[in-house]
């Protein structure tokens, strides 16, 4: 299995202010999957992805990509691992504001030993006219592709979304949720996606659901639409 979560447990506080976030987490999913993860606020989504990206650590259980837990790894491998094989999109772009489209995208390229074709991904990302325009310039979407592309120009094997289209209207979530499926098509990474949208889950091939730090479901989607396809 490409990507295996083991019984991971993970608080925060001590003694009497201590809280159990997640409660034995046991998923996987297969290379090239798209895997939504499911839940209300404070459900653990966010912790459980962020422990998937080596940013935090479990207090129990582990992660395993390819074979090789993130648990295991020195400091110095983990930033490498990170660096290499991990793309992150998250809810605010983050973007630098006095970069332009093309230059934002680029940093990501810096972190890779076999990033993708700079101009081929901005025209999948429908922002090659934008190249130059500094975030500033830019619509919400806009900027947000900016960042997905700056995610993925790495060729990274997991890419980790963290609400990505919290902060969008409508028209414009369909249209990064579309931005993502094609690019898990196009270039066959892993994608797990953080949401509370219950609709984003059709178009998952699996579909973990969260609530108090544990599963409550967890299955393949046999009935997978299309994102534009998508409605809520």
């Amino acid at each position: 299995m490409f990507l295996e979560i083991k019984d991971l447990k993970k608080s925060f506080g001590t003694a009497e202010n201590r809280t159990e976030v997640l409660k034995g987490i046991d998923f996987s999913v297969e290379k090239g999957q798209i895997c939504v993860l499911l839940g209300p606020s404070g459900s653990g989504k966010s912790t459980l992805l962020n422990i998937i990206g080596g940013i935090d650590q479990a207090d129990e259980g582990y992660v395993s990509i390819n074979g090789e837990k993130t648990a295991d790894m020195k400091e110095k491998r983990l930033t490498q691992y990170r660096r290499r094989h991990l793309g992150y999109v998250f809810q605010m772009y983050n973007l630098i504001p006095n970069l332009s489209v093309r230059e934002n995208i680029e940093v990501g390229a810096y972190l890779s030993d076999r990033p993708l074709e700079l101009d081929e991904l901005l025209k999948t990302l429908g922002l090659y006219e934008h190249r130059n325009k500094l975030p500033n310039q830019l619509s919400g979407g806009q900027q947000q592709r900016t960042a997905i592309g700056r995610a993925i120009i790495k060729n990274p094997d997991i890419l980790l979304c963290d609400e990505p289209t919290g902060a969008l209207d409508y028209k414009t979530s369909k249209e990064i949720l579309c931005l993502i499926e094609q690019i898990n098509q196009k270039y066959g990474n892993t994608v797990i996606m953080v949401t509370h949208n219950d609709a984003i889950k059709n178009m998952a091939d699996r579909v973990v659901k969260l609530r108090d730090g544990q599963i409550r479901k967890n299955y393949v989607n046999e009935t997978k639409i299309a994102a534009a396809d998508l409605e809520w």
